[in-house]
């Protein structure tokens, strides 16, 4: 666990990519089975324990911590984990820190009402780093700047594998990974995939002004690009997959997906849900999407609201044939005459857009004949299916964001290092003489203006609500952002009807009075005109 903790406290300082590459690596050549397995499990979001949650944890803290110096502390902090490992009084005893496979074995056997005691045997016999490294473990919440993809890219670079061979095995493997290490480091056959594999998607570069020039009819297809999430949809000899763009698998979300899927195929395309009570898969706002995302299950009546159905960009794979390494052309032949023999229930092509210069091109992306597209994709014919981010395969021209000038109404401390900053911010527009939230944002700006903010912040608080601040705004006195987003949605759980879509801070209107901000008819005009499924 100490090399554990180590690596969580360098990976947090080490902002650059290749930084965090490097120390995984280090951490994976010192460290034996099947403890590293674990630590990449944690780090890929594949492991968490689930007798371990915050509430109790807050609990183990207050029995030797009082519980207002707690708050106070937790206030201060900003971070449960931070402020619980710092604030523990310790008592060294018998008690000798747990390796990590300890930690899982012991609370994945332990009956859920041992777990607080056990918790706090190990906070005894560990130091701040120890407790701040164990708890991460423990509740799956690492934030320290790795995805799935940073850690696999990490064996990869460790182990001379390619990221796209891991990739292709990951979902055939579970934690600690012993076949998939004993593989990387040559000592053992390469693991058996899923019977119906994820392959590593292919991503597009945002579109340069001057990369324009290149894009000929000739050259390349544009398609549009659909606001929904990123899927495969697999389907192997009876096996049925959903995975996200990263590799997640959604199916027990999305039954009425993978009941769908009578075919042997892997189909790349866009997850969207459409309304039940109009003919034709039309797709409705992502925030519609959204009512069924990060859900486990989904019910029946949520299932007959939303229905869900996939728009076809690519095919993958047919019966047993890998089709990767065709051309893009070649691959679309394919995928049009596969379509064609489908009922189209929960399955349809996304289009091709027609174009002669650039300037269609340009007229199409600002102009799309359904509030659902946020833009085009433009892929290069003659290009084979690569994993990965190839420059000049793939581009995408998304539509310009729109923007609005708001009020800074609430903000709360962020996590890790920006756990001492007041980093998250809540912003509202004016309906009538009251400001109403709008959207959340907590990025868009830099190291040295989140100083400054946070220096507004501590200097205008009004009222303190646990960790967050109330700060003021009146039309004479407040901060105006200028906040940058993808669309609008309505909605019935915020209290000014809409919520936003990627919302982020593009400026900061220092010199802008509030009562200057816009109001909430902007907005739901925006709504009424079409891109509220943007």
């Amino acid at each position: 666990m100490e090399r554990f903790a180590e690596l969580l406290d360098r990976l947090v300082l080490a902002p650059q990519r290749n930084a965090k590459l490097r120390l995984i690596a280090d951490y994976l050549t010192i460290t034996p089975d099947p403890d590293r397995g674990y630590a990449i499990a944690a780090m890929s979001g594949d492991l968490s324990l689930a007798t371990v949650k915050a509430a109790m944890l807050r609990a183990v803290a207050e029995t030797r911590i009082d519980p207002q110096l707690f708050a106070i502390s937790y206030d201060y902090v900003g971070d449960l984990a931070e402020t619980i490992a710092l604030a523990w009084p310790r008592r060294p005893g018998a008690n000798a820190p747990p390796s990590i496979a300890e930690v899982i074995d012991r609370l994945a056997s332990a009956p859920r009402a041992d777990a607080p005691k056990i918790i706090a045997n190990w906070f005894d016999a560990m130091d701040a780093p120890g407790r701040f490294a164990l708890i991460k473990l423990a509740t799956g919440a690492l934030r320290v700047g790795v995805s799935a993809r940073l850690a696999k890219t990490a064996l990869a670079e460790w182990s001379g594998r390619d990221v796209a061979e891991i990739e292709e095995v990951w979902h055939g493997q579970a934690p600690p990974y012993e076949a998939l290490f004993a593989w990387l480091e040559r000592r053992g056959p390469r693991p058996a995939e899923d019977p119906a594999p994820f392959r590593p998607v292919m991503l597009a570069h945002p579109l340069d002004e001057q990369d324009l020039a290149i894009l000929t009819p000739d050259a390349y297809a544009a398609e549009w690009k659909w606001d929904g999430v990123r899927v495969q949809a697999v389907s192997v000899g009876g096996v049925r997959r959903l995975y996200t763009r990263t590799g997640e698998e959604i199916g027990a979300a999305f039954p009425d997906i993978i009941a769908a899927m009578d075919f042997e195929a892997g189909i790349d395309g866009e997850l969207l849900v459409f309304d039940p009570d109009k003919d034709g898969l039309n797709p409705l706002p992502f925030g519609e999407l959204q009512k069924r995302l990060n859900r486990k299950s989904a019910d029946a009546k949520l299932l007959a609201a939303l229905p869900a159905f996939v728009r076809a960009y690519d095919l993958l794979s047919e019966r047993t044939e890998d089709l990767r390494p065709l051309s893009f052309d070649a691959r679309r032949a394919r995928l049009e005459a596969f379509m064609q023999r489908q009922n189209g229930a929960r399955f349809d092509l996304s289009p091709l857009v027609p174009f002669a210069d650039a300037r269609d091109l340009a007229e199409a992306r600002q102009t799309p004949p359904h509030a659902a597209i946020e833009g085009l994709m433009l892929k290069r014919r003659a290009a084979p299916y690569v994993a990965g981010r190839p420059r000049g395969e793939w581009w995408k021209w998304k539509r310009d964001p729109y923007t609005v000038d708001a009020v800074l109404m609430y903000a709360q401390r962020g996590h890790g290092k920006r756990s001492s900053f007041y980093s998250d911010f809540t912003f509202g527009v004016w309906r009538g003489v009251e400001l109403v939230p709008v959207g959340k944002a907590y990025f868009g700006f830099t190291d040295d203006e989140l100083k400054d903010i946070d220096r507004f912040v501590r200097n205008n608080t009004i009222e303190r609500f646990g960790p967050v601040r109330s700060v003021t705004a009146t039309a004479s006195a407040g901060l105006v952002f200028e906040v940058a987003f993808e669309g609008l949605n309505r909605s019935t759980r915020h209290k000014s009807g809409v919520a936003m879509r990627f919302p982020r801070i593009s400026r900061i209107r220092w010199d802008k009075p509030p009562g200057e901000a816009d109001r909430i008819e902007l907005l739901l005009a925006l709504i009424d005109d079409g891109p509220g499924a943007a």
